[in-house]
């Protein structure tokens, strides 16, 4: 600590003696000192001391510093040191924890919320947030580390505004996927807490994550961790994949078409000699969350593509079996087993394939028996825990979905049969469980037989063959009038409505259990007493309505085989015992239930209490369905009175709540579709930037490359001599020009032809003694081929050398100088025709041209005869 002080007194400089500076003057002199010191080693240590002071002076270190912080990690980015401590000290400002420095021993916490306001303010610029993100690229343990915390602690205070600047951030979210790859586990580790909270609830993260390689990733981690015996990473990247994975379709199905749910199966792989001491706690929260994954892809809220694909593929690749294993194996705790359960229940929802294989799976048991009937004792049984007794009712009805086979295999083991049964059936355990005394096996058995009616008349029928024998010896009865009998006999609630649940079921579209069930004394007289009964508890007029459904079922589905109650009694009856308007009342009261709106959203019910299980959801959907018919059979219309004008209206005012539900459903579809486009097109839109940015610097680099390549076909001074030589004619060819353009100037004027005449006989002239020279430095140089004198040989082809060069030129310059009078003679013959048609004497001018040309003649005499 001392050496601390020192340090930081070295830093901050002498003060005055006897002074003693504040939290809040060292920060501020800490802040200047980072701002305005030159030296990199000044503003290194004064970031070190601000990043020792951030934890206790918080609130003075963010207000002040937080800009100089932001500057220096724009500025001296270079050096890992001090951007290092800028992290690390923004890191301690936006932390949403309060630290125990912050405490004061009289105060208590200084300030609440603290964390939250700093973040707001760096992240209102998103440039801040995208620095950081480019840390991310840094190798360095001691930038990239304190990056990855101080995104953690942004994206803990502002989830939602922290998401969208990372969506729009150039490869951001690439960088951060890049971490996952990294050797060191405690960086890998808190990227994959990162992404976790970063892909909560953003569908267009999640698509990216998923497509940046994120399940392969995953699987290679949680392999090399030792899958459900690994640690917490493993359970790590199975959150992180359930949030890709869950309400995500598009995700869903790249995770089914990618072949991962292979993948799945080696988790769920347990030993055979496994016990109670095999299973730590970090284990079952590792299969836990491997059997949500498992149920997020095929759970009954996704499309039905994607759940009945991917349940054929988990049949295929072993998963289904393997459940199966695990829900036979000894051993297994509670809440694994309740949750595999439930799995093995998705998985063979809806699916014939599925079913057939679970109808066959066999017990451990001696005798052996099956799986179906194995659990369905669990779910009679009143000592099992209450969840797992719900688990297997899910599961157990998700087998009779949509599955006939099944249905009627339950039904014939109620009905009389020739041979005796020895073992125990399904369907005698739901009979025992329905006329048992615990109110919650009653519940759970009715619900469970109602299940084997749904959607199918002719179970229906055939369950009425089914009889009971009584406890006295009499005549059977039938199973219909015994469950008529125990509803009027029971009073426990759970009792009641299991058998109004599964009475209603049975005689929903089914006249013959109609007349039955009429039959039944005193069975229509307790339906009434019920739907008119005036008690206000809420549960009492739940009960209450269901009786005025089931009433309201006799009179829809009546046939008129029982005289005593055809249809038009029984609404004679519902209008004198209790009243059209308060019978329709009493059936509102179902669906304004709170129970009745949570067990209508999933087929699963979810319950924390036995007080919670009211209501099945198969009831809620046939409720729904035939609720208008039972109003509209009940009030056909209105009377001439306005007794039962009420009534009519709110059968009408029923019809209008259903197409507004069915409204609000559909409006409520669409704006989710709606919201995944819009989120869809931002996504393709910035794909498309990210690929133009992309196009536009392959063309820079393509230039850059086609630059190089050319430079690279000759070294650089033979280039500049190029250019110096281009430059030289350049400037040769203007002289030329300028003389050509002297000459011509000369021959158009009359006056000079004088003088170009003697100008070119003077060049005949020297071209004669470049000749004679020529000669004579020929005739010497083939003189001094048999000397020894190589020196003055030299000379002499060189002066020879020169001297036909400017004899060439001086050719050169002849011929121009004739072409030039050529030109000339031609024009002055033209203005000569051109005065004779006028009529004009011969000028001077004529006098001229004759002498040029007779001198241009002369001179070619000379010339050939110099040549």
């Amino acid at each position: 600590m001392e050496y601390f002080k020192s340090g930081l007194k070295s830093v901050l400089g002498a003060s005055q003696e006897g002074v003693q500076l504040t939290g809040a003057e060292t920060v501020e002199r800490l802040v200047e000192r980072v701002q305005f010191s030159t030296l990199l080693d000044d503003r290194r240590d004064a970031c070190r001391a601000l990043k020792a002071l951030s934890r206790k002076y918080r609130i003075e270190v963010g207000a002040q510093g937080m800009g100089a912080l932001r500057h220096v990690l724009e500025t001296d980015h270079a050096d890992s040191e001090i951007v290092g401590y800028s992290l690390d000290t923004l890191c301690n400002i936006t932390a949403p924890e309060t630290f125990e420095e912050e405490e004061h021993p009289n105060l208590g916490p200084t300030l609440t919320g603290v964390s939250q306001q700093f973040t707001e303010i760096f992240i209102k610029q998103p440039d801040n947030v995208a620095l950081v993100l480019g840390f991310l690229e840094e190798y360095d343990f001691h930038v990239r580390w304190p990056a990855v915390k101080l995104l953690t602690s942004l994206l803990a205070n502002k989830p939602k505004d922290l998401q969208e600047i990372v969506l729009v951030s150039p490869m951001g979210v690439s960088k951060l996927m890049d971490l996952l790859s990294d050797s060191r586990e405690v960086i890998r580790n808190d990227a994959l807490l990162l992404l976790t909270q970063l892909t909560k609830g953003n569908a267009n993260i999640q698509k990216i994550v998923a497509f940046e390689n994120a399940f392969d990733r995953l699987f290679d981690v949680i392999m090399e961790e030792g899958y459900s015996d690994g640690g917490i990473v493993v359970e790590d990247c199975l959150l992180l994949m359930l949030n890709l994975l869950r309400n995500n379709t598009s995700n869903q199905n790249f995770f089914k078409e990618g072949s991962y749910i292979q993948r799945l199966t080696p988790m769920f792989k347990l030993p055979q000699d496994v016990d109670d001491s095999g299973w730590s706690a970090q284990k079952v929260s590792n299969i836990h969350c491997m059997l949500q994954v498992a149920r997020t892809l095929v759970t009954p809220g996704n499309p039905a593509q994607v759940t009945s694909s991917s349940q054929k593929s988990m049949r295929q690749c072993g998963l289904l079996e393997a459940l199966c294993d695990i829900l036979m194996a000894s051993g297994v705790p509670a809440d694994i087993l309740t949750e595999t359960i439930s799995t093995v229940g998705e998985v063979i929802r809806g699916n014939q394939s599925n079913q057939e294989y679970f109808s066959t799976v066999m017990a451990p048991s001696t005798p052996p028996r099956p799986a179906l009937v194995v659990l369905l004792m669990s779910m009679v049984n009143e000592k099992q825990p209450f969840i797992l007794r719900c688990s297997v009712l899910y599961c157990y009805q998700c087998f009779l979905f949509k599955n006939e086979v099944g249905q009627s295999q339950l039904v014939q083991t109620l009905l009389p049969s020739a041979t005796e049964v020895i073992s125990l059936t399904t369907g005698q355990l739901l009979c025992g469980g329905l006329f048992s005394n615990d109110a919650l096996s009653n519940w759970f058995s009715a619900v469970a037989l109602s299940h084997a009616l749904v959607e199918n008349p002719g179970q229906q029928e055939q369950l009425l063959r089914v009889l009971l024998a009584t406890n006295t010896g009499g005549q059977p009865v039938s199973l219909l009038h015994q469950c008529s009998m125990l509803l009027q006999q029971c009073s426990k609630l759970h009792s009641k409505l299991g058998l109004l649940i599964l009475l209603s079921t049975w005689l929903s579209h089914c006249p013959l259990a109609v007349k039955q069930f009429v039959s039944v004394p005193t069975s229509v007289t307790y339906l009434t007493a019920q739907a008119g009964s005036n008690e206000h508890d809420d549960n009492e007029e739940l009960v209450q309505g269901m009786c005025a459904f089931l009433l309201g079922l006799c009179i829809v589905f009546n046939d008129d085989s029982v005289a005593a109650f055809t249809k038009d009694k029984l609404k004679q009856l519902v209008g004198n015992r209790i009243g059209v308007e308060v019978f329709v009342d009493k059936l509102g009261e179902v669906s304004k239930h709170e129970v009745y709106s949570k067990a209508a959203k999933h087929p699963q019910l979810k319950p924390q209490f036995p007080s919670d299980l009211l209501l099945d959801h198969e009831f809620c959907q046939l409720f729904k369905a035939l609720e208008g018919m039972v109003v509209k059979a009940v009030a056909p219309k209105p009377l001439m009175n306005g007794s039962s004008e009420p009534a009519v209206d709110s059968s009408y005012l029923l019809q209008y709540k259903e197409l507004i539900r069915e409204q609000d459903r559909r409006l409520e579809e669409l704006s989710q579709t709606v919201e995944r486009l819009t989120q869809e097109k931002h996504y393709m839109q910035m794909k498309l930037e990210e690929c133009t940015g992309t196009l536009v610097q392959l063309r820079d680099q393509n230039m850059l490359l086609k630059a190089q390549a050319n430079t690279s076909l000759g070294p650089v001074p033979e280039l500049e001599e190029a250019r110096v030589g281009l430059e030289h004619w350049r400037a040769e060819c203007e002289h030329k020009d300028a003389i050509i353009e002297s000459l011509q100037s000369n021959i158009s004027a009359d006056t000079h032809t004088d003088d170009l005449e003697a100008r070119l006989h003077e060049l005949y002239l020297e071209m004669g003694e470049k000749d004679l020279e020529l000669e004579r430095l020929k005739k010497s140089t083939t003189s001094h081929q048999h000397q020894d004198t190589s020196d003055e040989l030299v000379e002499t082809r060189q002066r020879l050398s020169e001297v036909s060069a400017e004899l060439d030129k001086m050719k050169r310059d002849q011929d121009d100088l004739l072409e030039l009078l050529t030109d000339q003679d031609t024009r002055l013959s033209m203005f000569k025709e051109r005065l004779r048609t006028l009529g004009e004497k011969k000028t001077r001018s004529q006098a001229n041209v004759s002498s040029s040309t007779h001198f241009k003649n002369k001179n070619m005499i000379l010339l050939e005869g110099s040549l």
